[in-house]
């Protein structure tokens, strides 16, 4: 991958295609993970990496992957800011999770594969953004806590209260959901 993003940094445009292909499906399932609507994705995809090319030179060479989820995430942040009222918000998250079930091909559709794995995320959808974001990054990304602390900002030792608190807080809302026979034992 060094390679790649050297030469992409060179300006050749065959490496950076092949950087796309090979970190568009990571961008596009942290974005969905984090809160972006199916319809949504493909458009913060893109300018996670129209920021990536326009900013590749100010890459300071050390965890690449780390450096992609800090550019997704400050464009899913834009992208929060630019929604127009949380009703809004919540009706495109709820169409979508309808429009993801009866989708085939899309990235989504692999994600929420059966009915946990919708409850999962709709749980996960429910907890605060500080919560959320580092529960994403450990879980479906497999980023340490420093990887974490660098992605989002963050003290390490606040990212450890957070993804203590955030898990509590998932498996309390995991359990209302059990309690309420929305996940079912075969």
């Amino acid at each position: 991958m060094d390679d790649l993003i050297e030469a992409s940094r060179s300006g050749d445009t065959l490496s950076f295609n092949k950087l796309i292909d090979y970190y568009s499906p990571t961008v596009e399932r942290f974005a969905f993970q984090i809160g972006v609507t199916y319809h949504d994705v493909p458009d913060v995809t893109q300018e996670v990496f129209i920021r990536i090319y326009r900013f590749l030179d100010q890459f300071d060479g050390k965890s690449f992957t780390s450096w992609l989820y800090k550019v997704t995430l400050n464009v899913v942040r834009d992208y929060h800011r630019k929604q127009t009222s949380w009703f809004n918000k919540f009706s495109r998250i709820k169409h979508a999770g309808k429009d993801l079930i009866h989708s085939n091909n899309s990235v989504e559709s692999q994600i929420l594969k059966n009915e946990e794995d919708q409850i999962l995320y709709s749980c996960i959808q429910q907890l605060d953004k500080k919560y959320r974001i580092p529960i994403v990054l450990y879980y479906f990304h497999d980023l340490s806590y420093d990887e974490i602390s660098q992605v989002t900002g963050v003290k390490l030792s606040t990212v450890k209260v957070r993804m203590l608190r955030g898990k509590n807080k998932l498996k309390n809302l995991l359990t209302d959901q059990q309690n309420e026979g929305g996940i079912s034992h075969g």
